[in-house]
């Protein structure tokens, strides 16, 4: 019988004696309960729209996004809180499109979905600078004009008018546009031309997209999105009324009844 020899033997006996102690599976540590604020609670909003982060690191989620080419998550953080318990109450309501947003709105009660508006309202973090450009500088000047000017011959209105004259939006419910990726611009204008989304009648930007050409389009998508944005300009706390066109989403009081 074969017989091992005393070094071989004395080595197996000590990897026997601390085998036990660094085999054994170790014991799952304590799950960590997260705190009930409502940071945590959107978490899954964030993982898109990068709000609510601190701000450098909302800053390189922005600039990831877009290397990766997520530009049709729109900032939603500092807009009027009107505004985006609209836009929650359209993606629930199927005014608008988008089937995850769907999900996630089709169970929340008006309560919950101002709340959530309210958040983001109050979120400011800073914008990253803005993007290269393909547009030719007769392209950004088309674009240029038609938000602060306008085209009367066509009835389309600046951007201004309705928007506030730094593009910050105006409370309770008319979005800014500055900070907004290009090709997210494009498909909200495709979106209306199209009737994939909708707003309260009478939807003044379907009728806007409507008379806007496509280069229009893509003029002044490409103009908004070479704007620098500053997170310290909060949206306009009024804008002058009525409205230069009739819309449901931000109706004028002076109107009968308060309708446009």
């Amino acid at each position: 019988m074969w017989k091992p020899r005393k070094p071989l033997l004395a080595a197996c006996l000590a990897v026997c004696t601390i085998l036990p102690a660094h085999a054994a599976p170790a014991k799952p540590a304590p799950l960590k309960e997260l705190p009930d604020s409502m940071a945590q609670r959107m978490a899954a909003c964030t993982a898109c729209h990068a709000a609510g982060a601190k701000a450098a690191d909302n800053i390189k989620a922005d600039a990831r996004a877009a290397a990766r080419g997520d530009v049709y998550f729109p900032r939603i953080a500092g807009k009027p809180a009107g505004y985006l318990y609209n836009q929650l109450r359209n993606f629930r309501e199927g005014r608008r499109q988008y089937a995850m947003m769907t999900y996630m709105t089709e169970q929340l009660s008006d309560a919950y979905l101002m709340e959530i508006a309210e958040y983001f309202a109050s979120q400011h973090p800073p914008y990253p600078p803005p993007g290269k450009t393909s547009a030719t500088g007769a392209m950004l000047e088309r674009g240029r004009v038609l938000a602060l000017q306008g085209d009367p011959q066509k009835k389309v209105p600046a951007c201004v008018a309705c928007h506030g004259d730094n593009l910050a939006g105006v409370a309770p419910a008319i979005p800014g546009l500055v900070g907004l990726p290009r090709d997210y611009i494009n498909a909200q204008f495709g979106a209306w031309r199209d009737k994939g989304r909708r707003a309260h009648a009478p939807d003044c930007m379907a009728d806007i997209a409507a008379r806007l050409s496509i280069e229009d389009i893509a003029a002044v998508s490409g103009w908004l999105a070479q704007q620098p944005a500053d997170a310290a300009l909060l949206p306009a706390a009024s804008i002058a009324r009525p409205l230069p066109i009739a819309c449901g989403s931000a109706p004028d009081p002076q109107r009968p009844g308060g309708q446009p």
